[in-house]
């Protein structure tokens, strides 16, 4: 199959009981490999009776009709674009960055410019060439487009290679620190805690949620947090607030919104996991209201980052203040 092209087939007798990913991939080889299939059942290029598939374990039955559409061609190579960047370390192994809010970290799906690896790529020229992947060159880490903060990417191989294992392990070996702020609509009754909670994917599959551990898909995830400051702490007539510290001891997708959003507090703002608190905005002084009625992200800032250097074993940290938005934001609420 090319580009484009799609195919039909209808499962027969031997089918039944089959998994999709390993049936179809049968049919389709070798123009397709098994994980081509998988990726491609995971993104809904694959319907079954004209529903998305979903899962490539997913089951089959006699008589079923699936469906399989090849994506669109897409840009093969990230090309560099003269997008600003806010620079607070760069040396030949690495380059550190504050990323603000709206800026996607690499392409993708509906994003495939005006990313920071396209920033990267006009600031770094050659050096970020094949390191890490054509579309990820040097990153190690993300942050979500709405959240800002301190991000690090490297240059060489040998920095790929310490830094990746540095997030991978979470800084367990003392090597990684990462410190988050986030303003989160209650105040929590304990001022600092844990949150040991599984995530997986949400039934839409596109957001995550706390699930079973028993479940497939469920990831060991543990956030610590701690409340910096309480506001409208001891009145009634408006909604409270905090702003807390989090620490991440794993590094799950969303994990600290929905690790929030779990224990009753979830980030003001939040467009995913924060939806059903976003009336306690008509528990505020008018001004304040229409603030947050306008704030068009969720208020989570990556603070620190510290990290030790590939190069010359050194520990360097870093930090970013506040962006202006969050900053306004978080002063309305010391107002209550």
């Amino acid at each position: 199959m090319i580009e484009g092209e799609q195919a039909r087939f209808v499962a027969d007798a031997d089918a039944s009981g089959q998994r999709l990913d390993q049936w179809l991939a049968a049919r389709l080889a070798p123009n397709l490999s098994r994980s081509r299939v998988q990726a491609l059942i995971r993104q809904g290029a694959v319907l079954i009776d004209g529903v998305a598939a979903g899962e490539p374990k997913r089951k089959l039955a006699a008589g079923e009709q699936v469906e399989i559409a090849m994506p669109e061609p897409e840009p093969a190579t990230p090309q560099g674009e003269a997008i600003p960047l806010d620079i607070l370390y760069e040396d030949d192994e690495l380059i550190v960055v504050n990323k603000p809010a709206g800026l996607v970290v690499h392409p993708g799906a509906g994003n495939w410019t005006g990313t920071l690896v396209n920033a990267l790529i006009h600031h770094c020229g050659d050096s970020l060439s094949g390191i890490g992947g054509v579309k990820r060159p040097g990153i190690v880490h993300r942050l979500d487009k709405d959240t800002s903060g301190v991000l690090v990417v490297a240059k060489t191989d040998r920095a790929h290679k310490a830094l990746s294992e540095a997030f991978a392990d979470h800084g367990r070996d003392g090597d990684l620190e990462r410190a988050y702020v986030a303003l989160v609509w209650g105040i929590p009754e304990r001022l600092s805690g844990t949150v040991d909670a599984p995530l997986g994917r949400a039934a839409d599959r596109v957001r995550r949620a706390v699930v079973p551990q028993t479940r497939d898909d469920a990831r060991h995830a543990i956030t610590h947090y701690r409340v910096e400051e309480r506001f409208g702490e001891g009145q009634t007539q408006y909604a409270p607030a905090s702003l807390i510290e989090c620490r991440l001891e794993t590094g799950r997708t969303h994990q600290i919104r929905v690790h929030m959003a779990h224990i009753g507090h979830p980030v003001v703002g939040d467009p995913d996991y924060g939806q059903a608190f976003r009336t306690k905005a008509n528990r505020l002084p008018d001004a304040l209201k229409a603030a947050v009625l306008a704030f068009p992200r969720q208020a989570l800032h990556a603070r620190l980052l510290a990290f030790r250097h590939p190069a010359t074993h050194m520990m360097m940290t870093f930090e970013a203040p506040l962006p202006a938005d969050m900053a306004a934001l978080v002063n309305g609420f010391r107002q209550l």
